[in-house]
């Protein structure tokens, strides 16, 4: 037996699950906790300038590397402050710590009026798989690692510990081969594997499907499945696609890619889910950016092979005709096996059909780069940038409406290298995302491609950039207004109210926080301002001052957002958008 203060026992507990970084602001009753972190070489910590910035970082290592972090809250506000960022890993299903502390336990659960009280455990549950209370110190170790068992299995998510200040701070008798148990042994370490019954009524489907459609979601990423992906996709020869979370599953050079990013992606995706006669979805659970106003694409004629590590994911949102509970790359190791033994269905007309639907909707997105008005065309930037970020990037796309020009004009080769943000839908995410991804990838070159009100949000964290030498690069889109809503206030009820942004020069914010930044005006001067902000060396803001134009893919976005509505009524505040669809 060894003593030792809780704090001291909690970060040896964080060691065997290779904690990579800890995200937080310094707080009195964390003290502590911060030392102990101080004192352990393999855990990195980075002090945010906000507390929702903590979760947002915690959550971009987790889609970039699926390892897991710490983000942590001093009691009262810092606390309530996480709830800005935790949405984010919850609604992605992206694994994280929250440790927040707490008054001591003579004063708490229930409370008494001690200054900064808060039920933190009920705040935080509601956004979180698991949340706890710490009463006693000799739980720390049965505790941490039921957290970790959480977070960790099947549809993984954010958990948290509440732990009161004497609890950190006091000092109790651990074993010390306690505090060491790998992980191996207190949570499972691959998921499920299909039953051969399904896998051959699978491979049966697939085999003898005449127009079959593939589908990559964020569970063929987490799983570490992409490879496996893609070799499936050549043995059928057939078109493909990924949702946000699995984008660069099917590289965008593919010639089996007909868009990603879900209903934001094209003509040929809804094109596709209508006329497809097999579905193989893996990894995803059909959100709203898979859907048209009456629901799921899925809801046609095709018969839907859909293989998700929870179960609660399978028939929740689409019915299916085979529904397998697996770990993704145990099934699609079974289901390619099985389909090697039979011989395949000809569905080559039927991939030429889709990727020349595809080839139709990028030569729209082509024309618009032609524009040259006064003011640039969204697609004039995005295109400007696709052609000039180098292939090795990490990309972050944040920001509601800047997010679908990345998504189409932005290549994307790989897995866990372009980032959108579609469960929550948070704005502002993209800055905190890229300081994390140069943390963790610090030789690899990281970019936020976002909005102007979207940067608002967390413009802050450039100073934390700056601080810890992480030189990633804000690329702005700046229409000087909330672009979206801007437009459905006029089409809708002809107004315009609340949505103005202008006269804000995001260059000399830039350069006030010790940070490279220029305004670009036209597209020949992207490039150089491009060299010149890398060649700085420091964080950067590019204040790209384009003009608001309608996306595309904007009036089916429109019809996903009139689900549920009666058909001809005010479906929503898109409706307006939907027509011409």
């Amino acid at each position: 037996m060894t003593q030792m203060t809780g704090a001291e026992a909690l970060t040896s507990l964080l060691v065997p699950e290779s904690v990579p970084f800890v995200f937080g602001i310094a707080g009195g009753k964390l003290n502590p906790l911060l030392h102990a972190i101080s004192r352990e070489p393999s855990i990195r910590y980075l002090g945010v300038r906000h507390e929702a910035s903590g979760p947002l970082m915690g959550a971009a290592i987790a889609a970039a590397s699926g390892r897991i972090c710490v983000a942590l809250g001093e009691m009262g506000p810092g606390s309530a402050n996480l709830v800005g960022g935790l949405g984010t890993a919850f609604n992605n299903n992206l694994p994280l710590l929250l440790i927040t502390s707490n008054n001591h336990l003579a004063a708490s659960y229930p409370n008494r009026g001690m200054f900064m009280d808060l039920d933190t455990h009920a705040l935080l549950k509601p956004l979180t798989k698991w949340s706890a209370v710490v009463h006693d110190g000799r739980r720390l170790p049965d505790l941490v690692r039921d957290a970790f068992r959480h977070a960790l299995t099947g549809r993984r998510g954010p958990v948290h510990l509440d732990i009161p200040q004497e609890i950190l701070s006091g000092r109790f008798d651990f074993d010390e081969d306690t505090l060491a148990v790998p992980p191996q042994q207190y949570r499972a370490i691959e998921g499920p594997r299909p039953s051969a019954t399904q896998i051959s009524q699978a491979a049966e489907l697939l085999a003898n499907a005449r127009r079959p459609l593939l589908v990559a979601g964020g569970g063929v990423v987490s799983a570490g499945a992409g490879e496996r992906f893609r070799n499936l996709m050549e043995l059928m020869k057939a078109p493909a696609l990924a949702t946000q979370m699995g984008i660069g599953t099917v590289p965008s050079t593919s010639p089996y890619f007909i868009g990603h990013g879900g209903i934001i992606g094209g003509d040929a995706i809804p094109a596709a889910f209508r006329e497809a006669d097999v579905v193989l979805a893996v990894g995803c659970r059909f959100s709203s950016w898979l859907w048209n106003e009456g629901g799921a694409l899925t809801k046609g004629d095709a018969h839907l092979i859909n293989i998700n590590i929870d179960p609660m994911s399978l028939g929740a949102n689409t019915p299916h005709a085979v529904g397998i509970w697996a770990d993704a790359a145990s099934a699609l190791d079974d289901l390619t096996a099985a389909l090697r033994a039979r011989n395949l269905a000809d569905c080559s007309d039927w991939l030429h059909r889709m990727r020349s639907v595809y080839g139709g909707y990028r030569q729209k997105l082509e024309h618009l780069k032609t524009d040259d008005g006064a003011v640039m065309h969204p697609a004039r930037l995005g295109f400007a940038l696709g052609s000039l970020l180098p292939d090795d990037a990490l990309i972050v796309y944040d920001g509601g409406h800047t997010s679908f020009w990345s998504n189409d004009l932005t290549p994307a080769l790989a897995e866990r290298t372009r980032f959108h943000e579609p469960g929550m839908c948070q704005l502002g995410f993209g800055t905190p995302y890229a300081v994390a991804l140069k943390l963790l990838h610090p030789d690899r070159p990281v970019f936020n491609i976002c909005g102007d009100g979207a940067f608002g949000f967390t413009l802050s964290e450039l100073d934390t950039a700056r601080r810890a030498g992480l030189p990633i690069i804000n690329i702005i889109h700046n229409n000087a207004s909330w672009g979206v809503i801007k437009m459905g206030q006029r089409r809708s009820f002809d107004f315009s109210f609340g949505t103005d942004l202008d006269g804000t020069d995001y260059a000399e914010i830039a350069r006030g926080f010790g940070c490279h930044g220029e305004v670009v005006s036209s597209v020949e001067e992207i490039e150089p301002a491009l060299q010149r902000a890398i060649a700085s060396g420091l964080p950067a803001v590019l204040d790209c001052r384009v003009r608001f134009e309608a996306h595309p893919s904007m009036p089916y976005f429109a019809k996903m957002n009139a689900y549920g509505f009666q058909k001809g009524t005010a479906a929503g505040p898109h409706a307006a958008l939907v027509k011409g669809a």
